[in-house]
Order: structure tokens, then C-alpha cells, then sequence
């Protein structure tokens, strides 16, 4: 390497499931962030239990960095078929290092190959080869090795002292390979560092909702497990001695919401977690917490369909899905996190939310963001405050009262001396079955138009990044956020700005005078449809210009948006030079 790698370098580790990548992203991710960087790790993975190719991107930066890119600028090839699965992403800057006899019969002008298997075997077998190549990472990457073997004793420590000093020893040899690399000039890497870095949280998606939820007041989840809402339903499951939660895996997703609404009827507050394909079951429990007014958080993980799609990929293909589930007509809400400090500070405010009104919350993420990992400064726990909602019920209690605002006293079992009925039926005021139509209408009146002006009222606003003065109207929501936001960066242009929604339904009042500001627009989805865009319009009449649809189950790179706000601009630029009367056509004309 002739130049040196400033700034920002991105990483790709790639090889078959098994090979041990997950292990190798854990220990640098982590070293990466204790050696006073900023990282950022994202993952890609096929739905197979061996074979294919995986891969995961770590980006190490002087800067905060919470998105995707598309460039490689070293490659660790685990995997003959590594540099094929990426052949589209490798350029004649990359350079790729990897196994002498893995790659013994690939040339390429950048290779380095390096005898990590023979390294390994010399340890104690090949299963030390990735913890070698970590070393060489770390080395070049200037990260002390004091640092890198806390690392790998935190992660091995538990296995054995034998194991350990394998591992340890594997790390010793990798820091050698490094520096040797270095020596030789194939390497200079200068990235600033910040000492304050080494104590910043380093979380996933995952783990930040989970933590909102315990901020909460999570008491009780039932799921059945999928992909890729499987993790938050092992986070919730191993902090629920801690924290006295009760997580239950239910036999199907059909149970799992019938168990939560249950525990949520004896007052516990409830999440259940899955993905689009088992939600679909869940549906016609969301009418039933509307119908009994019994809340429950929906953590819906998003991934491509229809049916099971591809399984381990990305999507943002079930906002309708979320949005018209359940039969008749109930309200709700839908919270889209783009940021890890938005999915802590939704998650918490979701179950408080759906306390006060008595509804479905849904939370919606993706494959992508569950998995991202990145650094951040600190959560703010004095933002997040519990809500009580429940009363203590007397002897004359109904549990459907019609109210002015649409919202009955909640009470449950046991609570005071009042009887709490609940029916999947029409019912009156005290919760038993009724066919009166007149008094129908009042509860549907009371149920869906009041509750829904309540909820309107704590929508959570869109947040404009950058210019108020703009042109130019990106507009994106959840996962995309971070790749618009890199993108606007990178353009440094202030007739641009971005507008981010983290509540998709319902839309804030003040939705519709933001689009009308720009003289142009784009909308940046991962779906077919366009779903974000057709209820936008549905809600506000305003149609967006442009969209950006990306739906072959991996996310928006930064590279990808800045090539399309670039054309936006120009096509902009080009429309306002024909409008204007001093440009020199007309003036000719």
C-alpha cells in the first residue's frame, strides 16, 4: 500500500458458516473500540448451516460511523469462494489477505498470502487460524496488544486455561505476522485516536431495544423463535433473572401473543418478538387487544417475504403489514428506530405509550439494524421515566367506561374490589357481550376517533438534518438513517437536507409542511412498493418526487445514496437553470 488508509478503513472478514467469523468480529469490534477508534460492524450472512459465504464489514474511523459502505479496503479471505461471493465490491485498491493454501490457486496483483493454517497447526490445530488473523488485524490497525489479549481473555477465559493460552498465543503470533506486513510497506495505516472512545457503550440493535425495554418496564415476553427477531428474545430471556422478567417460548406465534396479552390482563407489561411471516399469525390477536384494550408491545424484525423470503437478509416490507393487521378497525401505533439511541429511548416509550392508550405498539427493525454494532457516548436515563396507568378499582367499576377522551380506567385482577371484565365480543361498559347498536357506535367511537386524536397528539415529530433552507428533501425512516445521514455529509451541500422519521404511523401534523418546503424530493426504502411513500400520500395528499427502492435483501451503502442524491442534485440544478429568466437561453431567446 503506497498511500496511507486515514480516517476510515473498512474491513470485510469472509468465509463459510463455521469458519468462525462471528468470533473474529466479537474480538476486533470490541479491541477496535478500546484502542480509542470508532467502529462500526455489520453483517451478511446466507440461511444455510454450513457453506455459502458469510461476511461482516467492520469499519474503523477518527469519526463516528453508524452506517454500511460498499468499499473494501482490506479483505481477510477465510474461504476459497470469499473473493467470488465479493467480486463486486473488491476494487484494485483492496487489498485481500488470506490462507497461502486457500487461495494457492488465485492471483491476483493485491494478495497477500499468509501461512495462518500451518501458524494454527503449530499451536494447537486450525482452529486457532482466525485468532491469528486478528492479531495481524489489530497489529496493523496500531491497537496495543495489552489491549487485544484483554480482549481475547474475556472472550476465552471461561474455556480453560489450556484453551486460553492457545488463543493468546495465536494473537502473539498474529501481531508478528502485523508487524512484519508493516515492515515491509504493505501497510500504513493512520487513523486518529480518542482515548475517550476506550469507555463509550459498544451495543447492537438488539441489545439497545433490549435495554429500552427493561427501561420500560418489560415484565413478561412470549415468543416463538425466528429470524431476526430470535436475538432480542435471547437478550430479554438471559436478563430476566436480573431484572425479574418471565420470558416464555411459546409452542407457535399464535400462543406467544395470546400469552402475552394474558400476562398484559393481570397487569405484567408484555413484548412479544418475531418476524413477518409468523406476525401474519399474530394478526387477529392485534384485534383482540383492541377490541379488550389490553396494550402489548410487537417487536416485528423485518426481513424479505413473501412467506420465508430470504430468511437472514434485509427488508422494510411489513409497514403495511403492521399497519392493517387485525380484523376491523383498531388504533396503533408504529415506531421505526434508525438510530441505536432512538431504538433504546422508542423501545422504553412504547410501553408507556401503549399503557396510556391501551393498544398495540409496534416497534419495527430489520435484520440489518439488529445486528449493527457501533459506539456511542452514553444513554441518557434521566430521559426515561415510567408511566403508571393502572388504578385500583372500587366495587361500582367498569372496565369500559366511556370517557371524553376515549380512555376507560384500567384495572386489573385483584387490584381493589372491583369485578375486570373482558370479551373478544361487543360489550358495555362493564365488559359483557352486547348486541345494542346504538351503544356499538359509542364504543367504536370510544375506542378508535378519541383514542386516535390522543395518540395524534404524542406522535413523535420527523427530525430535519441540516439545511432549513432546502432544496432538496431526502426523506428515509429506520434502518436507512444512517446512510442518508453519511450521505448528506459526504455532499456537503446546503440546498440538501434529510428527513427522518422514527414514528411511521401516525404521521406528525407538521409532515405534510416539510415535503411542501422542498422544491424536490426522495424517498429512500428497502421495498418493492414504496410503502413509506404510498402512506405519506394516503395521509397528507402529497405525492413524493422520487424513490429509491432497494429490495434484494441488503441495505443502502453510503456510496449508493450519495451516487443518487448526486443525480438528484444535478436534475435540480438543471431544472432551476431553465426556470431561471437571467440564464442565457432565455436571455437569447
Amino acid at each position: 500500500m503506497s498511500e496511507s488508509l486515514k480516517e476510515d478503513v473498512s474491513i470485510v472478514l469472509c468465509g463459510e458458516a463455521g469458519q468462525g467469523i462471528q468470533t473474529v468480529e466479537e474480538i476486533l469490534v470490541q479491541a477496535v473500540k478500546l484502542g480509542g477508534y470508532n467502529v462500526f460492524s455489520s453483517k451478511e450472512y446466507m440461511s444455510r448451516i454450513r457453506g455459502g459465504e458469510n461476511s461482516t464489514e467492520i469499519r474503523v474511523s477518527s469519526n463516528r460511523v453508524m452506517t454500511y459502505v460498499n468499499r473494501i479496503d482490506i479483505l481477510i479471505a477465510i474461504s476459497k469462494g470469499a473473493i467470488d461471493h465479493l467480486k463486486d465490491r473488491i476494487s484494485e485498491d483492496t487489498i485481500i489477505m488470506g490462507d497461502e493454501d486457500t487461495l494457492k490457486d488465485i492471483e491476483m496483483p493485491s494478495l497477500i498470502k499468509i501461512p495462518f493454517l500451518k501458524m494454527a497447526k503449530s499451536i494447537g490445530g486450525p482452529i486457532f487460524a482466525n485468532i491469528i488473523a486478528a492479531g495481524a488485524l489489530s497489529r496493523i490497525l496500531n491497537i496495543d496488544k495489552k489491549i487485544f489479549n484483554e480482549c481475547i481473555t474475556a472472550m476465552f477465559g471461561q474455556k480453560g486455561e489450556k484453551i486460553l493460552e492457545g488463543d493468546l498465543k495465536a494473537g502473539e503470533e498474529g501481531y508478528n505476522v502485523g508487524e512484519d506486513l508493516i515492515s515491509s510497506g504493505k501497510f500504513n495505516i493512520d487513523i486518529e485516536k480518542d482515548p475517550k472512545i476506550r469507555d463509550e457503550l459498544l451495543l447492537n440493535g438488539t441489545e439497545v431495544v433490549g435495554f429500552g425495554c427493561i427501561a420500560g418496564g418489560c415484565k413478561f415476553m412470549s415468543s416463538y423463535p425466528m429470524t431476526p427477531s430470535t436475538p432480542l428474545q435471547t437478550f430479554i430471556a438471559g436478563n430476566s433473572t436480573e431484572f425479574g422478567m418471565i420470558f416464555e417460548q411459546a409452542e407457535d406465534e399464535i400462543a406467544a401473543i395470546n400469552m402475552g396479552l394474558g400476562a398484559s390482563y393481570a397487569g405484567a407489561r408484555s413484548i412479544v418478538a418475531t418476524s413477518g411471516s409468523g406476525f401474519a399469525l399474530m394478526s387477529e390477536a392485534v384485534g383482540l387487544s383492541g377490541m379488550i384494550e389490553t396494550p402489548i408491545v410487537i417487536y416485528l424484525a423485518q426481513r424479505p417475504g413473501p412467506a420465508v423470503g430470504l430468511p437472514t437478509r434485509t427488508s422494510q416490507e411489513d409497514l403495511k403489514l403492521a399497519l392493517y393487521s387485525s380484523p376491523g378497525e383498531t388504533p396503533r401505533a408504529i415506531f421505526a428506530p434508525g438510530k441505536l439511541e432512538d431504538a433504546f429511548y422508542l423501545a422504553h416509550h412504547a410501553f408507556n405509550l401503549a399503557d396510556k392508550y391501551q393498544i398495540p405498539v409496534f416497534i419495527l427493525t430489520d435484520q440489518y439494524f439488529a445486528d449493527v454494532y457501533y459506539n456511542l457516548p452514553s444513554l441518557n436515563l434521566d430521559k426515561v421515566k415510567f408511566q403508571k396507568y393502572i388504578i385500583k378499582t372500587d366495587e361500582n367499576y367498569k372496565r369500559y367506561e366511556i370517557t371524553e377522551d376515549g380512555i376507560s380506567p384500567r384495572g386489573i385482577p385483584g387490584y381493589g374490589e372491583g369485578l375486570v371484565v373482558v370479551d373478544s365480543d361487543e360489550h358495555d361498559e362493564k365488559g359483557h357481550i352486547t348486541e345494542d347498536l346504538n351503544l356499538r357506535n359509542k364504543m367504536v367511537e370510544k375506542r378508535l376517533y378519541k383514542k386516535l386524536e390522543g395518540i395524534q397528539e404524542d406522535v413523535i415529530p420527523p427530525e430535519l438534518i441540516g439545511p432549513s433552507d432546502y432544496d432538496v428533501l431526502a426523506i428515509g425512516w429506520g434502518s436507512t438513517y444512517g446512510a442518508i445521514k453519511e450521505a448528506l455529509d459526504n455532499l456537503e451541500n446546503d440546498k440538501i437536507a434529510f428527513l427522518y422519521f422514527k414514528q411511521v404511523y401516525p404521521l406528525h401534523s407538521e409532515t405534510k409542511k416539510y415535503l411542501e418546503k422542498a422544491k424536490n424530493t426522495i424517498i429512500f426504502e428497502n421495498n418493492a412498493q414504496a410503502q413509506f411513500a404510498n402512506l405519506i400520500k394516503m395521509e397528507t395528499g402529497f405525492e413524493i418526487n422520487e424513490e429509491s427502492l432497494k429490495y434484494n435483501g441488503m441495505p443502502f451503502s453510503v456510496e449508493e445514496v450519495t451516487e443518487t442524491l448526486k443525480n438528484t442534485l444535478e436534475v435540480e440544478r438543471n431544472s432551476m437553470n431553465f426556470r431561471n429568466p437571467k440564464n442565457k437561453f432565455l436571455e437569447e431567446l
